[in-house]
């Protein structure tokens, strides 16, 4: 989709799953299904081969293929966005690359792994790798996974470069998130979008301009609703649909015992709700057993679902 970026990229933009048959298999029937639920819910983007797409576990065919099918299903609908963070600058613009071949409208960047770069090798390392890009740019702070945090400042020496429109934040910390947003007050086009959708109706209403959220994938009406809520203000609403994705983050996020809870937990409820065939997750994991699907499968019959949908 050509979008101009003329202003800010607002609304809700799902972090696709990866829907796999196994470690090598992308199962397109289902990334169709997906879609299709996506944009039926009125989603205002797509990005594909971020943390909850498994980026990081994905051979490059797999990322190729999954850019491919997601444009060519997708037919200029909406704007996609594709993560091409990677340890490897060349890589990156490989991947970069095609995306734009692809149709994609713009690329996402999360800083380079295993070793932890300081703010002035990081600041370097986008002036040198974002004039390789063919689209346009948007900074992915993830501290958690990747061990680094770019100072505000480092932000905004980076986004002097216009081709850098946006940033996304998952460090979940909302006093971070203001202090970025404040330091590019200069910049209007600038869009602020944040990662975890428990505080993604706060960052609106604060002036945020959308989130990149999981829960998306299972309810994108939930979150469009609550997005259009605090843009317009109405507290109330906000409020009430708050109680909801706090539900689906206590209880289906929190299943298993370990850091990649979260993804076992959304993809086993995106089988169980039938947007998805499998719940395969790349290695190193793996799905959840009958004892923890058992777990999700009730946390889902709490909410107020009917034919697939929440009821809102």
């Amino acid at each position: 989709m050509k979008y101009s970026f003329d202003g800010p990229l607002s609304g809700i933009i799902p972090p696709l799953v990866t829907p796999l048959k196994d470690n090598e298999t992308l199962d397109v029937e289902s990334l169709e299904h997906l879609i299709e639920h996506l944009i039926t819910g009125g989603v205002h983007g797509l990005f594909i081969l971020g943390t909850t797409g498994e980026e990081q576990s994905l051979s490059y065919r797999i990322r190729k293929q999954m850019i491919e099918e997601t444009c060519r299903i997708n037919k200029g609908r909406l704007p996609v966005l594709v993560c091409v963070t990677d340890t490897s600058i060349v890589e990156s613009i490989n991947l970069a690359h095609i995306a734009a071949d692809c149709g994609a409208s713009g690329v996402v960047s999360a800083p380079p792994y295993y070793f932890a770069t300081g703010q002035p090798e990081l600041a370097q390392f986008y002036e040198e790798l974002v004039p390789q890009l063919p689209l346009p740019v948007f900074l992915y702070n993830m501290p958690s996974h990747v061990k680094v945090s770019f100072a505000p400042q480092t932000v905004h020496r980076i986004a002097q470069n216009p081709q850098v429109k946006g940033f996304k934040d998952s460090s979940a910390n909302a006093v971070y998130f203001q202090s970025v947003m404040y330091t590019m007050k200069d910049r209007p086009d600038f869009a602020m979008l944040m990662g975890p959708e428990e505080i993604t109706g706060e960052s609106v209403l604060l002036g945020g301009h959308g989130g990149i959220n999981g829960g998306a994938n299972m309810f994108p009406e939930l979150y469009v609703n609550m997005y259009n809520a605090a843009k317009s203000g109405n507290l109330k609403e906000v409020l009430r649909l708050q109680q909801y994705i706090m539900q689906i983050s206590s209880t289906i996020y929190t299943v298993g015992q370990h850091g990649s809870s979260y993804l076992k937990g959304l993809k086993c409820a995106l089988s169980l709700l039938g947007v998805i065939k499998d719940d395969f997750v790349a290695s190193p994991f793996y799905k959840f057993n009958a004892p923890e699907r058992e777990k999700i499968r009730l946390a889902l019959e709490a909410l107020p679902i009917e034919n697939g949908k929440l009821m809102l």
